[in-house]
């Protein structure tokens, strides 16, 4: 059994679903769980509903502007399949039915909401794969993927899962056996549904990995790999053919985009190897993530993340910054889901970087009432890993660097 996750770019129009089936072709022979994401932006929009949604906005021209797409799309790569036309119908009349209930809670409502995207995708993607003559099984993820009730970063519960998970595969017909699912949802022992926070369709790849012991995890994106840095800001950077677990989740923890921080860790347990492919160049190689780590320290990998605001928070007092101090602190971060991606103390001053947003600009104003806090915004930060001079003089160039860190293996810079 191998586990293959397509992202929302690859399947973000007709051309797109039509070219899974392309990839699984080279695939006849394998049980696959194939994973799948909102088409394109749809979570985007399903979100902008959500939030009209809360204030009292009317929503349904950006519903039936949503439904129009899918259907065109569907039509499109399964003509003539009334069955799979009349389950997405249903599943826009069942969110219609959730947007005439006012509720009070937004996260719960975000996640019932904004988890559509990812039935409607899988149900368009199966539709198309019967009608390309690749036989398959469409699953709600929520039968499989129990999780507790923190909606919008639901927590899995793996005994839960693992039970449910066990009888699966020979529930699925055929042979090979394929079965078509969703990424980022759960649902919850309160009888919810729950997501596992952006980007988290990778993450329930390695958990459907995870349950059903799979040979291995590919990601489908649409870039050739992982690469050392952004090849959007940098020009010369160099594909990561073959790094480790943990080097992969270091990446990921400071910031790289291609694999979602979580999706590493349950891989890892069980040894299940990850690879990075091309859904446009199948004969690329990819990179592959594993427990061999003779690779990670070869090639310089950097990670810049922009709109960051630096915080440097002191007593009013100018008494010592201590654990009591840090506590609170700590906590009111927690308060508003502000995560901090670097943090330094001093005497008397604790400085953090976090991303410009609106919780973070509220938080200085809260913190602002206990201490002095003063912050530069416009800040980017700067993470280098395996770095060598050289390399760390090219890319602070020309810039004013607010906080160094350095250890032997990575370099981190708030530069303005």
């Amino acid at each position: 059994m191998k586990v293959f996750k397509f992202g929302g770019a690859s399947v973000k129009d007709a051309a797109g679903v039509r070219n899974v089936a392309e990839v699984l072709k080279h695939f006849a022979l394998d049980d696959l769980v194939i994973v799948v994401s909102a088409m394109g932006k749809t979570t985007n929009a399903l979100e902008e509903i959500v939030w009209a949604f809360s204030d009292g906005r009317g929503v349904g021209e950006k519903v039936d502007a949503l439904e129009r797409s899918h259907a065109a799309i569907l039509a499109e790569v399964a003509p003539g399949d009334e069955e799979a036309t009349r389950a997405l119908g249903a599943h826009f009349e069942a969110l219609r039915a959730m947007l005439h209930q006012r509720t009070t809670h937004v996260d719960r409502d975000y996640d019932r909401i904004v988890s559509q995207g990812e039935l409607w995708s899988t149900l368009i993607v199966s539709a198309h794969l019967h009608h390309a003559g690749i036989p398959n099984m469409w699953i709600d993820a929520r039968t499989i993927v129990r999780t507790d009730a923190s909606h919008r970063s639901a927590r899995v519960d793996w005994t839960t899962s693992e039970k449910r998970a066990s009888t699966l595969l020979s529930e699925v017909s055929g042979n090979p056996k394929r079965i078509v699912t969703q990424g980022f949802i759960g649902f919850s022992s309160e009888g919810e549904t729950t997501t596992l926070g952006r980007e988290g369709s990778d993450f329930s790849a390695a958990i459907f990995a995870y349950l059903l012991d799979a040979e291995s995890v590919t990601i489908w994106k649409d870039v050739p790999g992982m690469f050392n840095a952004d090849p959007n800001r940098f020009p010369d950077t160099r594909l990561l053919s073959h790094i480790s677990y943990r080097e992969a989740i270091e990446l990921s923890y400071f910031g790289a985009s291609v694999i979602h921080p979580r999706t590493l860790q349950p891989l890892q347990k069980k040894n299940i190897p990850l690879y990075v492919r091309s859904f446009a160049e199948l004969n690329a190689p990819g990179s592959t993530i594993d427990a061999r780590s003779e690779n990670d320290s070869l090639i310089p990998s950097f990670i810049v993340k922009p709109k960051q605001l630096l915080i440097s928070i002191t007593p009013r007092d100018l008494g010592f910054i201590v654990e009591e101090n840090l506590s609170g602190i700590f906590s009111l971060f927690a308060l508003r889901n502000v995560r901090i991606d670097l943090m330094q103390n001093s005497a008397v001053a604790f400085s953090v970087a976090v991303d410009d947003t609106p919780c973070s600009r509220q938080l200085i104003e809260e913190l602002g009432s206990e201490y002095e806090v003063r912050y530069n915004d416009g800040c980017e930060l700067l993470t280098v890993r395996h770095y060598d001079e050289a390399t760390l003089e090219r890319l602070t160039k020309g810039k004013e660097i607010l906080i160094e860190q350095r250890s032997r293996v990575t370099a981190r810079f708030v530069l303005k």
